[in-house]
């Protein structure tokens, strides 16, 4: 592993920490000594987004990651919460019993994740998601929100 500081390749683990299928190490460099986060992931089995036209693309958990953040860009979140948020909606896409998963089925799982994490988030998001044609679409799904 090599520092993101300096480029030295020895590092230290101070503390790692492991959850369902993500491992969370804290490390330090033994030339700079300056502390950074990695975080490793099992490979798994690739799994395939069939989209709203039939075609099919390969999981992209950057692009996941990419539309949750403009959802929360501008709001009080931490990238900690972010990221969790996105590991349980990799978690949960992985876990499902088939290698192939419809775009819908990610949408309404992220929308669901945040829903609890940001309403303003999820706003933003279910406006693009759900293609909000007018001010009606955003008065319905704020009705829906509140209720």
């Amino acid at each position: 592993m090599k520092c993101p500081f300096c480029s030295y390749s020895e590092t230290k683990v101070l503390d790692s920490r492991e959850s369902e299928d993500l491992t969370r190490r804290r490390r330090e460099c033994l030339k700079c000594e300056k502390r950074f986060t990695t975080y490793e992931r099992v490979e798994s089995v690739q799994v395939y987004i069939i989209k709203k036209d039939g075609s099919r693309e390969m999981f992209d958990r950057e692009k996941l990651k990419k539309g949750v953040m403009k959802s929360c860009e501008k709001l009080p979140i931490s990238l900690e919460k972010i990221e969790n948020v996105i590991n349980k909606i990799e978690s949960r896409i992985r876990s499902l019993d088939s290698n192939e998963v419809s775009s819908k089925q990610v949408g309404e799982e992220v929308m669901k994740h945040l829903k609890s994490l940001d309403k303003v988030a999820y706003i933003r998001f279910a406006s693009v998601y759900r293609e909000f044609a007018d001010i009606d679409d955003f008065k319905k799904e704020i009705h829906l929100l509140k209720a």
